[in-house]
């Protein structure tokens, strides 16, 4: 096959599963509703079950289940029927993947299922199989087509069916009222759980580190505050490196703008500096800020956005109260 054969066979089964996928949505009922609400009142865990390639879809969704807050495992339907189903409970609640309904596996463990009571929310292509007549919530995940050129290999429909499973764990994440401090408690040893427990206040730097000058001081006078004023480590106390900017306060001391070694360049390209030149005319007014409490993530989102390099920390009387310049972000591994 030649490259744009190839390329052009990639583009179909993209865009197949996109449609299969976009299809789903208005199929999206009070039969999902109803089964997000089965498994947040689940008073044990959800039992993600399903063969092949279905199974395969289900640990996937069992581990987005139990990284968000709900508590998930998958049990493989045929070990269930050689005594794994032991590990399933009353007040459990089973989410089966089934493509065509009929899966003897998944049919097998339906009997011992329904004398424990326990509720089975089914995913398949195939709403009026023998698994969804048994089933209390039956969530159609059918396809028009799959990917495959022959129409055979699981492709559009697993796609289908992941999503939906993405889908509900969102939705419950969302219900239950997960917070980023709650997901990163769930990854403490990952990057992801980091980030989301960093807040800026534990990067910033407060006090007499905070390089300020009254927007009545002279030009030179806020020079030589973003000179003397260097960022140091707050884990380390190590000497990092120069801020590159200082504050500029009213008489009240409330932030009215900053100034910038960029702010200094433009002024001598201009031509506009002179000796009696004041740091309240060549500051920045309005600078961007971000809240003690917020996440070092998101500090890092704005300098990336505005493409600065430091952010100023307010109090509520709007007075100066850190500094955190995005080396602090990086040198604490918030990316």
């Amino acid at each position: 096959m030649t490259p744009d054969e190839l390329t052009g066979l990639a583009a179909r089964v993209l865009r197949l599963e996109a449609e299969a996928i976009l299809a789903l949505i208005p199929r999206l009922d009070e039969r999902f509703a109803h089964a997000v609400e089965v498994m947040r009142c689940c008073a044990g865990r959800v039992i993600v079950t399903g063969m092949g390639k279905s199974g395969l879809i289900g640990r996937k969704i069992a581990a987005t289940l139990a990284s968000t807050g709900t508590p998930a495992y998958f049990l493989h339907p045929a070990e269930g029927v050689h005594g794994d189903l032991g590990m399933v409970a009353r007040g459990d609640v089973v989410l089966a993947l089934s493509n065509s309904g009929e899966t003897d596996e998944v049919l097998a463990i339906l009997p011992p299922l329904k004398r424990l009571g326990v509720a089975v929310v089914l995913m398949t292509g195939n709403p009026a199989s023998t698994l969804a007549r048994q089933c209390e919530v039956v969530l159609d995940v059918s396809v028009a087509e799959e990917a495959c050129p022959m129409n055979l290999a699981p492709t559009s429909s697993t796609t289908a069916a992941l999503a939906v499973g993405d889908a509900l764990a969102m939705a419950l994440l969302e219900v239950r009222g997960l917070r980023a401090e709650d997901y990163a408690a769930l990854h403490p040893r990952g990057t992801l759980g980091w980030r989301a427990l960093v807040r800026v206040a534990e990067l910033m730097h407060t006090g007499d580190t905070i390089p300020r000058v009254r927007e009545d001081a002279l030009l030179k006078d806020a020079i030589e505050e973003m000179t003397r004023k260097r960022s140091r480590s707050v884990a380390a106390g190590e000497v990092a490196h120069a801020c590159g900017m200082t504050t500029v306060v009213d008489m009240q001391g409330r932030l009215v703008g900053v100034f910038t070694d960029g702010d200094l360049r433009r002024l001598h390209l201009v031509g506009a500096v002179s000796p009696d030149l004041r740091a309240g005319e060549a500051a920045s007014r309005d600078p961007k800020t971000v809240g003690a409490d917020d996440f070092a993530a998101k500090a890092l989102e704005v300098m990336e956005a505005f493409a600065i390099t430091s952010l100023v920390i307010t109090d509520q009387g709007g007075r100066p109260a850190g500094i955190i310049h995005m080396h602090d972000i990086l040198r604490a591994k918030i990316v």
